[in-house]
């Protein structure tokens, strides 16, 4: 074994983790195991540390590095563990200056356990230039890192610095290359996709680079864009969305509350009939778009009538693939100094919100049997629809591949195939 990966947290760092083997193995590891860790909340960095000590007393002579966001804003927490051997900065983990310097720390008995500099003065974001994702039928494309903006409950800016975006040329080139290797569908991601460009010669939009892709890489399949903030959708992105078949119909929404005054103590730049109205006007635009969104259960000051107008949102705005977070105070914060409400009220309401996404679900499954629809095949016998709705083959087919399937039933969870 050379370098494997475990990664946690969100789909920027599943792009960025083969990067990081890329760079670790040609730096000379060998051997290695690395940890990619999300710090978006306490129980992504539990689990990490969980995982750290049970690698090592699984393969006691595996060097352990430990990266991602986590690393970055609690550095302390991971060189503090004697079962991890070194700690390297969300920069550092993919410079091969930073792997070569990691590397001959190895060979340095006084040398620093930890290798993280400031984030926020990182200026650019470059293409990865990766040409193969291990294990995945879909590929991941960096197109954006960092936020700009500083909600009351993220410590993730501090984690991913500033808001910096790939050329639009160098993304082009990225998806390109990709589709040359076979993969059917694209997802562009980052921490803030819809703040693209700002920091560009002539500040293009997301939408201006999505239409720039689907013009120039007309062999490209499937395009599917990760989380997005509504409020900054422009108007080419929802073009595009009405026009081309290949951006695919599943939008996932940055939400977070449906309360318009936990929105305002959160910092969002959007109000619950934004989101409403948003959702309808795209629903206008390509009426078998389906939602996904963010909701945090349990924010500080959050009442029961408040949250009510977080449960009341899935069926106003018609959502359908639910991520709840159960809020969990980062230090740093804002938010961790506001007051708190109990555990207890917080997983309730959590568990709430996830029995209204499970109904959600069983209504958009509901209406999906009897239909054909075109499925890029993950496994043997499991893949995805364009609306991101997993299904289950009836017959086998060749991971990678696009099926021409019609929906028999589902169980609940997923389509079920004829």
């Amino acid at each position: 074994m050379t370098v494997e990966v475990i990664t946690f947290g969100c789909r920027l760092n599943a792009a960025e983790s083969e990067a990081i083997r890329r760079e670790a193995e040609a730096a000379g590891f060998s051997d290695t195991v690395v940890i990619n860790t999300c710090a978006v909340t306490a129980e992504a960095v539990r689990q990490a540390r969980q995982t750290i000590r049970a690698l090592r007393r699984e393969r006691p002579l595996a060097k352990i590095v430990v990266t991602g966001c986590a690393a970055q804003t609690e550095p302390q927490t991971f060189t503090a563990m004697p079962e991890a051997d070194r700690v390297l900065g969300n920069a550092e983990k993919l410079s091969a200056k930073g792997w070569a310097q990691t590397r001959a720390a190895f060979d340095l008995e006084d040398a620093p356990k930890a290798l993280v500099n400031d984030i926020m003065a990182a200026k650019e974001t470059a293409a990865h230039l990766v040409d193969n994702f291990s294990g995945r039928t879909r590929a991941f494309v960096q197109v954006q890192n960092g936020c700009d903006h500083r909600c009351t409950f993220c410590i993730i800016p501090y984690g991913r610095g500033n808001s910096r975006s790939v050329p639009m040329g160098a993304v082009v080139d990225d998806v390109r290359r990709l589709v040359a290797n076979d993969y059917r569908e694209i997802v562009l991601t980052g921490v803030d996709i819809t703040s693209y460009g700002a920091d560009l010669p002539g500040t293009p939009k997301l939408g201006m680079l999505v239409k720039q892709i689907l013009k120039h890489v007309p062999e490209l399949k499937r395009l599917r864009l990760s989380s997005i903030d509504s409020v900054e959708a422009d108007r080419d992105l929802l073009d595009a969305l009405a026009s081309d078949a290949r951006l695919m119909p599943h939008l996932h929404l940055s939400l977070q509350s449906g309360c318009d005054l936990i929105l305002k103590r959160m910092k969002r730049r959007h109000l619950r009939a934004d989101a409403i109205a948003f959702c309808a006007a795209v629903r206008r635009l390509r009426p078998d778009t389906v939602f996904g969104a963010d909701l945090i259960a349990g924010f500080p000051t959050e009442t029961e009538d408040m949250f009510e107008n977080s449960l009341a949102l899935v069926e106003d705005c018609g959502l359908t693939h639910l991520h709840v977070f159960p809020f969990s105070p980062r230090p740093g914060t804002p938010a961790a100094r506001m007051p708190q409400p109990s555990r207890t009220v917080v997983k309730d309401r959590a568990r709430r919100l996830r029995e209204a996404g499970a109904a959600a679900l069983a209504r958009h499954l509901d209406g999906e049997v009897g239909a054909m629809r075109r499925v890029l095949v993950e496994s043997r016998d499991i893949g995805r629809t364009e609306q991101f709705t997993l299904v289950k083959l009836a017959v086998p087919a060749k991971a990678g591949t696009i099926a021409d399937l019609k929906m028999a039933g589902h169980d609940g969870r997923q389509l079920l195939a004829a």
